[in-house]
């Protein structure tokens, strides 16, 4: 009796074993099909602009996934509200919002940061993609309580009701997290 509990034992961890190889196969099937839609989206977004100097409207889902590439961020599930991305760290999630921008590679700090969305986030990522071919140049992060006291300083219509400030100012609240610096795993101290 004991010896066929066994051999059922061993069967079922078998079994199980062969479920979960068979889910990261097909996730890894998965990741490798988005990223391959990802570079084609990137070279047609990078075309339809050359061609009609307007955005296609890939910009957002690009600049999400260079930076969950480049800084090892697991994004979070479509439509989740105020955040994009988030990092597992010391028992608890780090999370991003993630903005992006296409600007001139050579007039890389020129226009504005998409809306700010108040919420349930730590950190805000701005992605300065290239507009000729929507790769990354430079990742800035800066920490929510920075953003929240720059966008509710009185100002401008843009910053104060469009929830938007240009990209010289997030950058001076922010650092640079890529290329070369490394990504902060905590809130940055005001």
């Amino acid at each position: 009796m004991v010896a066929a509990c066994s051999r059922a034992s061993r069967r079922i961890w078998s079994a199980r074993r062969n479920i979960v190889d068979a889910a990261d196969q097909i996730a890894a099937s998965r990741e490798s099909s988005i990223r391959a839609l990802l570079r084609q989206a990137k070279q047609i977004g990078a075309e339809y602009y050359r061609l009609t100097s307007k955005p296609l409207g890939v910009t957002g889902e690009v600049a999400e996934y260079e930076a969950a590439e480049k800084l090892g961020l697991t994004l979070a599930v479509a439509r989740t509200p105020a955040f994009d991305a988030f990092r597992d760290v010391d028992g608890g999630h780090v999370r991003y919002q993630i903005k992006g921008r296409a600007v001139q590679k050579t007039d890389r700090y020129k226009g504005m940061v998409p809306k700010i969305v108040d919420g349930d986030f730590e950190c805000v990522l701005l992605v300065l993609l290239d507009k000729a071919t929507l790769d990354a140049i430079e990742i800035w992060q800066a920490d929510r309580d920075s953003v929240m006291r720059r966008l509710d300083a009185p100002g401008g219509r843009a910053r104060n009701e469009r929830r938007a400030m240009a990209i010289s100012q997030f950058k001076s609240i922010a650092r640079k997290v890529w290329p070369d610096q490394g990504v902060a795993t905590r809130e940055p101290a005001p």
